[in-house]
């Protein structure tokens, strides 16, 4: 299991790090969704990559915090920049009004971005995580890139 860990957790804390924009919790839910797989590891039928499997988990303990803890609100205009986005901008006003435009997309669109731009997750990996499949995935990313590219091309204008 600290193998999995060394190799996957990163992805988990990432994924964990686009819904609650919050380095400790998102730090706490990880070791969390590492509890849970250890305990459901006989689940683990090699269906989906060990990614996929870890984010489905990951989903399922945020979504039981955020039950458990409604007083939170979660910051939705706070940015968060996807390293990838960063090293292909190098304009940082280009960068945040990018981000912007990817804050204002509805679900799932927003986290499908996320999840392909700083997740590096397949189309399958998205799909899975969502339980539909890797076309639906494809399907939505490609329409939120446009939804991306018009409102980028209007606000220059």
């Amino acid at each position: 299991m600290d193998k999995i860990y060394q190799e996957h957790a990163k992805t988990v804390y990432a994924f964990l790090m686009l819904r609650c924009h919050n380095s400790d919790l998102a730090e706490e839910l990880t070791q969390e969704t590492f509890y849970q797989a250890v305990r459901s590891i006989d689940q683990f039928q090699g269906k989906s990559s060990m990614n996929t499997w870890l984010c489905g988990i990951a989903k399922n303990v945020y979504f039981k915090y955020i039950e458990k803890h409604k007083e939170i609100a979660l910051i939705d205009d706070q940015i968060v920049a996807p390293l990838s986005i960063e090293k292909e901008v190098s304009d940082r006003i280009l960068v945040e009004k990018m981000i912007r435009n990817i804050h204002k997309l509805d679900e799932p669109a927003r986290e499908i971005v996320y999840l392909r731009l700083l997740g590096d997750l397949s189309f399958r990996s998205i799909g899975d995580i969502f339980q539909k499949s890797e076309n639906w995935a494809r399907v939505n990313y490609y329409r939120a890139k446009q939804k991306l590219i018009k409102e980028m091309k209007e606000n220059e204008e």
